[in-house]
Order: C-alpha cells, then structure tokens, then sequence
C-alpha cells in the first residue's frame, strides 16, 4: 500500500506533492507504458516466456532471495536443500510470466480458449441467486486468472487489490484490468464502506486471505502461527453467505485452469469472535492445501509469517548445518 499521500492534482488526490518526485512517477510510468507495449506485441506466449526468463536471471540476485528460500523450510522443513533451490527457480520463473502477463490478460480469458473452468456451475448459481458472497484465493500462479473468470461468469464482484505507490503506473494497471472486465475496484485501507454498499446491493467481493498482517486473529499455516485478516469471515458472517473459494494452476503454454470448490459456510454461533477465527482458519487451510498441490505456483517472495517464525528458523539453522551440511 502507497504510504501517506501528498498529491494534490494526481491520480488519487491528496496535498500538493514534491515535484521532483512527480517527475520521477511519471518517467517511471512512461517506462512501464512502453514495457507493456512491447509485451503485448510480443503476444501471450513469447511475453510470458520473457517475464519467466527476466525474473530467472535476475531474481536470484536480489535481496528477496533470501526470503525465498527461508520461507519453503518454514512449509517443507524436511525437503532437500536441492529441491528447495529447484523451487526457488522455478518460483521465479512462474512470478516473471505472471507480471508479464499482465499486459496480456485481456488474451487470458475463458473465451480467449487459454483459460479452463472446472465448477462454473457454482459461479453462475451465485449469479442467478443474487445474493453476495465473498469469493476467496491466495496468490496462486497468475491469480489475475481469477478475477476475469469470475467476470466471465457475470457475478457482480468489486475486487480489492493493492494500489502501487506510483499513482500513474496504478493507474496503467488499473486501465489493463478493465480489459477484461474488471470495473469495480476497492483499494484496501479506503474501500471499506464502498465494499459493505456493494454488498448490500448483491455485489460479491474477492479477497486474497494469504497476505502478511502484523496484527489480526492468529490462525496456523503450514504448522505455524500467522496474523490474519478477519474480514472476509467476518462479512460472510454478516451478510449470512458463503466463502466461495477459487484456486488457479498454470499449465503449459501460458495456459491455466480455475477451479470454483465446494463454498465454505461460517456457521453463526454465540461466540462470534470463534466462528470468524473457525471461518479465517478454514480460508487459510484452503490456501495451505493449494499449495502443497502445486508448490511452483504459490507466490514465495512475500513474507507470510511473523517475525518471530524467522528468528526461530535462523536460530535452528546453525545445528541443522551440523548435523546434515548447509541449508
């Protein structure tokens, strides 16, 4: 999320900004634009194999490594060290296709022929019924997938996401999002009376419940503590719906498969504060289990877990090494 802003006249307002960074926003914004351009003359399959090279070279090389092969011995502590650098590659790989399919992704839609859905039913059901629901995901292979699946199945939805701190390059994103549909945005941390209005109308809205919070409900995740976000169990609870969970898979050729899975019901007891932390940690496992399917997929830069997790992991490194050579 962009920090305080100090814009006056920008793309999302706010107190009259420092010029010089104005200048650099709006170069950056013009480098984007062109890259996107040349992406998309590429078409899908080359700028997806472009992404996945680019982010193979070189994000081994940055800081953000480290956290990238930290974070499978929290998940898979007894996997090879070997596996886990196999992973981290191909982690990489699947990151880079994923932002460079971004100036594509009007090309990666069911009707396009590159997107399979298994349990459309369940989104056209929802559709019909006109009631909301809270549909649920992680950050799974191209999880822009998702959001035009759920577009093609003609479920009102407002989707969250995460604005950029460049309001001219978040602008550019937003612009190649309504390619294939999406109109109806919610950024996080200002959308939230815009998110219960549209609700109230029937829209549903889609969340990602695999992101770091610092503070939240602690529930497990692969074995370990994680803060989470209470909000999506919170109004499923409210508006008596359903978590509706989607997953995505990548499959060769820049092509993917969206799954709609069974709804997960937040059952309304006395203890309200129990029943969201039963429905948050039911949205977790669902993520959990994803990934253990397919590893490759998940998105493994972020930093999903405390801090605490991480010390105690660097902690327990150095008799690991002893006993089995360097992790």
């Amino acid at each position: 999320m962009p920090g305080e802003d100090t814009r006056a006249d920008g793309p999302r307002g706010g107190r009259a900004t420092d010029w010089k960074q104005d200048v650099i926003w709006r170069l950056e914004a013009v480098g984007f634009q062109a890259l996107f351009a040349f992406l998309r003359l590429l078409g899908v399959e080359r700028a997806s194999a472009l992404g996945g090279w680019l982010l193979r070279t070189l994000g081994p090389l940055t800081g953000t490594q480290k956290t990238v092969m930290r974070n499978p011995r929290i998940a898979f502590p007894e996997m090879p060290p070997d596996r886990r650098e196999a992973l981290a590659r191909e982690q990489w790989d699947r990151t880079g296709r994923t932002f460079a399919e971004l100036a594509v992704m009007d090309q990666l839609t069911p009707a396009g022929g590159r997107v399979e859905v298994v349990g459309m039913e369940r989104l056209h059901a929802l559709r019909d019924s006109g009631r909301p629901a809270v549909l649920i995901s992680g950050h799974l292979a191209n999880f822009e997938v998702m959001a035009a699946v759920i577009m093609a199945s003609g479920v009102p939805c407002q989707v969250t996401y995460r604005a950029a701190n460049n309001p001219y390059v978040d602008a550019q994103i937003r612009k190649s999002r309504e390619r294939y549909g999406i109109r109806l945005f919610a950024p996080k941390g200002d959308g939230t009376r815009d998110l219960m209005a549209g609700m109230k109308r029937g829209d549903s809205i889609a969340l990602l419940v695999d992101q770091k919070y610092n503070q939240g409900p602690e529930v497990e995740f692969f074995g370990q503590p994680v803060n989470a976000s209470p909000g999506a169990a919170r109004l499923a609870l409210k508006f008596g719906t359903v978590m509706q969970p989607l997953s995505v898979v990548r499959l060769p050729g820049a092509r993917f498969r969206v799954t709609a899975h069974e709804p997960i019901t937040v059952r309304e007891t006395e203890d309200k504060a129990a029943a969201v932390l039963a429905g948050i940690q039911a949205a977790n496992r669902f993520v959990e289990d994803r990934v253990r399917e397919v590893p490759e997929d998940w998105f493994w830069v972020h930093k999903r877990w405390p801090d605490r997790v991480y010390a105690a992991l660097e902690a327990a490194a150095p008799s690991a090494e002893r006993r089995n050579g360097p992790q």
